[in-house]
Parts: structure tokens; sequence; C-alpha cells
């Protein structure tokens, strides 16, 4: 499973109402090769899902991820930080051995 915090929930919801998205849209999340740790984490907006993809409800927040990205981000939770260190979405995965100074990256 794939959860939010409150913080996440909130910040998801707020950027869906300004880009318009439908009403029916989720946060697809996933990851990719690259980075300076091997793999890095995507996030976007997203309305369709695929046949493989894995669904979840967290919060009231919808959380899709595909069946690949899956194995790398099972139980990871989305939390979101707007402090000095730096603004945006964070992924808390525990299944990263290793992760990069700023955070967009990781490795198992």
């Amino acid at each position: 499973m794939i959860t939010v915090t409150e913080r996440a929930k909130e910040k998801a919801i707020e950027l869906m109402s300004k880009e318009k998205s439908p009403a029916d849209s989720f946060i697809r999340v996933g990851v990719e090769g690259g980075g300076c740790s091997g793999l890095t984490y995507k996030l976007e907006f997203d309305s369709l899902t695929k046949p493989d993809d894995k669904v979840f409800e967290d919060k009231g927040v919808k959380i899709v991820v595909d069946k690949k990205s899956f194995l790398y981000l099972v139980g990871t939770e989305l939390d979101f930080s707007d402090g000095l260190n730096g603004k945006g979405f964070q992924f808390i995965n525990p299944n990263a051995s290793r992760t990069c100074g700023c955070g967009e990256s990781f490795s198992v």
C-alpha cells in the first residue's frame, strides 16, 4: 500500500483544483531509472488507469502506481514539505537503501 500524509493530501487537492483537473483525477506515482542514486521518483496527476495499475485510496485521495514501480514503492508514504530545506512532495520509502541529498533519487 502507498499512503499520504494529511499535508500531502491537502496540497494535492489544492494543486488539482488550480490545474482544473477532472473530478476523477488521482495521483500517479512511479519510478524510473536515473538520478544520482540510480532510480528517480515520478509524480503526476492523471485520470486514466491502465490494466496493470495498482490502485489505493488513503485519506480520500486515490493513488495509482504501475505494477513495476509498485515493487520499489510498497509501504511508501507520500508527504509534502514547504520548509527551508526544500518545498515539494517527498517520498518516505522504507525500501530505499540509499537516497541522494535532494531526496529525488534512491537505490534499493
